[in-house]
């Protein structure tokens, strides 16, 4: 299963938890694995928390001090988001239960955009029992 998510800046984090659930939904699988995955090489999936949008600010803050310019070979002036996206990954799982993703009360899966605005693809695949 696959959707698509905008995102609407250069960097930033994007709430996909509601459209994931749908996916689970629709899936019919009651209790199992949900994998989300991105099949960007500047973007990532993570799991943290939704409830306070300074988290994800401060995520970005962080990724931008820890990746800094070393003078990168890559030509397209893209290099940082490449790395950010590797210490993230590009795929995340979540238990299903009763045909509901497990999160955690703050919890929220996001689409970590690091070379944006773009559209972006997002897979998605449910495995266990229905």
């Amino acid at each position: 299963m696959e959707f698509q998510a905008k995102t609407g800046s250069k960097e930033g984090l994007v709430d996909i938890t509601s459209e994931v659930q749908e996916m689970v939904s629709k899936s019919g699988v009651k209790d199992g694995l949900c994998v989300i995955y991105c099949p960007h090489t500047t973007a990532a999936v993570t799991v943290n928390e939704g409830a306070d949008p300074d988290v994800q600010a401060d995520m970005i803050k962080s990724l931008g001090d820890i990746v800094k310019d070393v003078g990168f070979e890559h030509s397209e002036g893209n290099s940082p988001a490449h790395v950010k996206s590797s210490l993230l990954g590009c795929s995340s799982t979540v238990l299903v239960a009763g045909g509901m993703l497990k999160l955690g009360a703050w919890q929220r899966i996001f689409l970590c955009e690091f070379d944006g605005p773009r559209k972006r693809k997002v897979w998605v695949s449910v495995v266990g029992q229905m």
